[in-house]
């Protein structure tokens, strides 16, 4: 007869030593352009280096799934709602990476609902269970919340530009988050230049939130502006596929390490 507790043991070692799911929140100051163009080639290259990647859809209007021309009829949410099976909303695409939808519907929060939020929370946990990274196109609500608790004690990182009003708009998001979530670190990424002005960026706004918000920033690095991109995208494929020994598949393989390591919020 098998000896239980010995087996309890041996479970826990597995269950300790197998790498966690990381799940990720990104909250962009900038247009569903830019964004949706980051966000895909993120995922693509977390998936050409090995990591196994979902990507959420969690905004009301111009997500990441419209970009990807993706059917949102259900979600997480019919999911959580028992009106659908979690295989029936998860789409795999060609670029290799699976999408879903937070929900059918345009909804921005469950907040309110502590019931749907915690079968909301539920689902999101199994699917996050089912992969090794979750990469959500994120929003905060009108009461500065994440879509579902969920993600509250996820990795958050930070997307701007060196512009003026993404810098401010940037700040704006971490006073809010911190507002809710309470002292925390967030990852800060730049995009459209190169890693030079980005650290200097990251530097000025690091200074900032941690004198005024008392919160710690992260730099995942930059990416810069690189006529690759938009060659690629017209080609309707990813900068690191198409282009590898571009400057902005470089710059997005390091982002990417980062995340695979886990190093968004330390």
């Amino acid at each position: 007869m098998a000896n239980f507790s010995l087996d309890q043991a041996e479970g826990l070692r597995r269950m300790l030593s197998e790498p966690k799911p990381r799940v990720v929140t990104v909250l962009s100051t900038q247009g569903a352009a830019e964004k949706n163009a980051m966000l895909t080639n993120l995922t693509a290259t977390l998936v050409q280096m090995g990591s196994d990647t979902v990507l959420v859809d969690g905004r009301r209007t111009n997500g990441v799934g419209v970009h990807l021309k993706m059917q949102r009829k259900q979600g997480l949410l019919e999911v959580a709602r028992h009106q659908c099976a979690l295989n029936d909303v998860v789409q795999t695409l060609p670029q290799g990476y699976s999408v879903v939808a937070m929900s059918g519907e345009r909804t921005a929060s469950v907040r309110d609902d502590e019931t749907e939020n915690q079968r909301l929370s539920r689902v999101f946990s199994v699917l996050a269970q089912q992969y090794g990274m979750m990469l959500v196109d994120g929003e905060l609500d009108n009461e500065d919340r994440l879509a579902a608790s969920a993600l509250d004690d996820g990795a958050i990182i930070i997307h701007l530009t060196a512009g003026a009003e993404s810098i401010k708009s940037a700040y704006c998001l971490i006073k809010r988050l911190g507002g809710v979530l309470g002292r925390r670190s967030f990852g800060i990424l730049v995009t459209q230049c190169q890693e030079a002005q980005g650290r200097l960026v990251y530097a000025n706004l690091a200074q900032t939130a941690n004198r005024y918000l008392a919160v710690s920033l992260h730099f995942m690095g930059s990416i810069p502006a690189d006529d690759h991109l938009s060659r690629a995208a017209r080609l309707g494929r990813s900068v690191i596929e198409a282009f590898p020994l571009a400057l902005a598949s470089a710059a997005f393989r390091r982002i990417a390490g980062q995340l695979d390591q886990g190093l968004v919020n330390e």
